[in-house]
């Protein structure tokens, strides 16, 4: 199976469980790895053959944007089912961090995976 990853998505949300985190929207960046068989779309040289980022990060966008979850563990499980259920994706991983959240670290958040690889 092959890989098709989006790096470094950076979207701004409310996330966090303290008063003044549910006030402001803080910015959450998103790395993907999905697998994908890209063969097709190598042979064919057309979009609909394949997995098309453009359209996962738009639509992680607008549902990012919108969200309001306490928890990044939270908002990474919804992100990763979008991502299979709407795409067709069997297997993802997922890194979400929230830079600043931690005193004297650079960044924090969490890393899944779902699905089966291929």
């Amino acid at each position: 199976m092959d890989i098709i990853y989006l790096r470094d998505l950076r979207i701004e949300t409310v996330i966090g469980i303290f008063d003044w985190e549910r006030r402001i929207k803080q910015v959450v960046s998103l790395d993907l790895e999905m697998a994908a068989d890209i063969s097709k779309a190598a042979a064919s040289d057309a979009i609909e053959d394949t997995l098309d980022y453009k359209s996962v990060a738009k639509r992680l966008i607008e549902f990012v944007g919108a969200s309001e979850f306490q928890l990044v563990e939270t908002l990474a499980e919804r992100v990763a089912e979008i991502i299979r259920e709407e795409f067709g994706v069997q297997w993802i991983r997922l890194s979400i961090n929230k830079q600043g959240a931690v005193r004297g670290a650079r960044d924090v958040g969490v890393i899944i995976e779902r699905g089966q690889r291929g």
